[in-house]
């Protein structure tokens, strides 16, 4: 078993307690295929940390910056980084809490409704978009893309994964093209500054900005639905912590709600894994990994390691924090963790703030993602 596509929709019904079972087993596991799966945290961090031997050129396709490696990734990476500044983030606080105020006012009240598809997809590609300057008229192409993609990603069809993929890019490269048409009288956005960007001295291509653009949003949006989805219902089902949480939006803690969060996020990871692929013969865990085949680091599975945190499902986020693997390690860590967890806190506390209480549906019980997706599938709540 592995935690990628392959694993296919028929595996268990929560893909965390299957690698759990497996890392007390096997913490190596190994498809028979060619594929080894990292289910400890110790041997996730070693392999993550060590670009060397575990190449992120581990797929069929040139993705910028995450299939690159050394001194070519951090020329990339730099251009990432100017735009995910703990500034950059803070400029774009007042969007999101716009948007997030205006969908929790517009659901209703006393019953059900989806805390990913009403609350967390039209969250993310408002907030995305608007961050980016593309046209709010195309809400209803990408929200019906992000549902397009978890199922081709469900389905483990390579085919129906490229068609899906491809259809996206053809969007954002028509973005891109008007940009550069437009010229001096592109508008002064995100997108329009990548236009400008250079590396090694020579303007990006419009395949590496389309690429970018994918990197920044091709993935974000399921993930950040997923996420708050996972705080949704984790809130709903548990509430003292929603107590807990009220109040710190009733003070400003911004940082506690963050780690809170954060924690939430490692109890049950929507980020399932990256792949890696071996540069040479390596031992880990004890099994020798033979050089050209894949690597996969489960982030879900090393989250939850009781080697490092004991009780996997106890909430501790002082002290968890410097374990925490939700937004990766190394230098392919995830540059937008402070932008995720300021969209997490600010969508988290406008729905905290405009209603007294979140509880779950009675007449719809949640479903759980299908591996190789994590998290949440549906959460059905009622708001009062």
């Amino acid at each position: 078993m592995t935690t990628d596509a392959h694993a296919g929709a028929t595996g268990p019904a929560d893909l965390r307690a299957h690698l759990d079972a497996r890392r007390g087993v096997c913490p190596v596991d190994h498809d028979g295929l060619g594929t080894w799966t990292l289910l400890r945290h110790a041997d996730v961090v070693a392999a993550a940390t060590d670009p060397e031997t575990f190449s992120s050129a581990a797929g069929r396709h040139r993705a910028i910056p995450n299939s690159l490696d050394g001194a070519e990734h951090a020329a990339y990476r730099a251009v990432v980084d100017r735009y995910l500044t703990d500034a950059a983030v803070a400029e774009q606080e007042e969007q999101c809490r716009a948007h997030a105020a205006a969908i929790v006012a517009a659901l209703p009240r006393g019953r059900t409704v989806g805390a990913i598809a009403d609350l967390g997809a039209p969250f993310a590609v408002r907030t995305q978009t608007t961050w980016l300057g593309w046209p709010a008229e195309l809400e209803g192409a990408l929200v019906a893309w992000m549902a397009d993609n978890h199922d081709a990603t469900r389905s483990g069809d390579l085919t129906r994964t490229a068609a899906v993929a491809a259809r996206f890019d053809e969007l954002v490269g028509s973005l891109v093209r008007e940009r550069r048409e437009a010229r001096d009288a592109a508008p002064d956005d995100v997108t329009t500054r990548l236009l400008h960007e250079t590396v090694d001295g020579r303007p990006l291509t419009d395949a590496e900005v389309v690429s970018i653009l994918r990197n920044w949003t091709a993935g974000d949006l399921g993930s950040l639905a997923a996420c708050l989805g996972v705080v949704v219902h984790r809130l709903a089902t548990h509430p003292d912590r929603q107590d807990v949480t009220r109040e710190r939006v009733a003070r400003g803690e911004h940082a506690a709600i963050e780690a809170a969060i954060e924690e939430v996020l490692r109890i049950d990871d929507p980020f399932v894994s990256n792949r890696r692929r071996a540069t040479r013969d390596v031992e880990i865990g004890g099994r020798t990994v033979p050089a050209g085949d894949r690597v996969l680091l489960s982030w879900t599975a090393a989250n939850r390691d009781p080697e490092v945190f004991g009780d996997p499902d106890a909430f501790r986020p002082e002290e968890n924090a410097a374990a925490n693997l939700v937004f990766g390690v190394g230098p392919h860590v995830c540059p937008g963790r402070a932008l995720t967890l300021m969209e997490l806190r600010v969508a988290v506390s406008e729905l905290l703030a405009g209603t007294e209480r979140i509880l779950p549906a009675d007449d719809e019980a949640p479903v759980r993602e299908a591996p190789p997706v994590g998290g949440w599938a549906r959460v059905p709540v009622v708001l009062k």
